[in-house]
């Protein structure tokens, strides 16, 4: 969280925080074998996700409503887990790596233009300045909150299914939950990209007349992020979790 951005992009999206969920899946063998095991993993999956949203809400750090969104995911990765349902937790590991270093990078490419000021209440006016990057930010935030047709919604929605549709106390607890933290989870998004973008320039202006958009090293990995943020989801949802699947 308080690391380079870009190091921040990796550890989020793809190896260090994720290992847990991947972890799980590979002893899917021995947690079947476990039932009781399964289900305090499903309620500890739960709560995390709606913990670290509420958390997400009140942070005034760019990245840290990032990160905390992260832990967020990560607890609907669990429960899914938990709920026997390891295909698609892997699905939903490997959709959120796109578009959280989407948004992990845009993050970047903001605090790079405003020399290296992370606090949001002091930017706002950046749509004008940098528009490439609310678009690509505006993506990653519609693919985290899921929704329709982008990548996350592919796999949030089925997790948010999966824990209905179990007919347990703890699927209809985590469901309860799991639900409320997509809420928050759409109203940190816009939050961030309010304050960030949308509302009243609030900075110095000393910044703010050196700010300029990323130069094209920092925006074409964005821009390939941003693809996959929009496609990725729908390409690979019959080989991750159809009916026909080998996962």
């Amino acid at each position: 969280m308080e690391g380079p951005t870009p190091v921040s992009a990796l550890i989020h999206a793809a190896t260090m925080v994720t290992a847990g969920v991947f972890l799980l899946c590979r002893c899917s063998p021995l947690l079947q074998y476990a039932p009781n095991i399964s289900s305090l993993i499903t309620i500890m999956g739960g709560m995390t996700a709606f913990l670290a949203a509420t958390t997400g809400l009140l942070q005034n750090d760019l990245k840290k409503v990032i990160a905390y969104s992260t832990c967020s995911q990560l607890g609907y990765m669990v429960f899914s887990a938990g709920l026997s349902s390891y295909s698609v937790s892997m699905f939903h590991l490997s959709n959120h790596a796109f578009f959280k270093a989407l948004l992990f990078l845009g993050a970047g490419s903001v605090i790079h233009a405003l020399s290296d000021e992370q606090d949001m209440r002091k930017m706002g006016g950046l749509l004008k300045i940098l528009p490439f990057t609310y678009i690509i930010m505006l993506i990653g935030s519609l693919a985290l909150m899921g929704f329709p047709f982008l990548t996350g919604f592919y796999s949030k929605d089925v997790i948010l299914e999966i824990a209905y549709g179990s007919f347990t106390l703890e699927g209809r607890f985590v469901h309860t939950l799991g639900s409320f933290a997509a809420f928050f989870t759409a109203y940190y998004s816009l939050r961030l990209l309010t304050l960030t973008f949308l509302r009243p320039v609030n900075g110095n202006r000393v910044v703010y007349e050196h700010a300029h958009e990323s130069p094209f090293s920092m925006t074409f990995p964005l821009f390939i992020l941003s693809l996959a943020s929009l496609f990725v989801g729908y390409v690979t949802r019959d080989m991750m979790i159809g009916m026909g699947t080998d996962f």
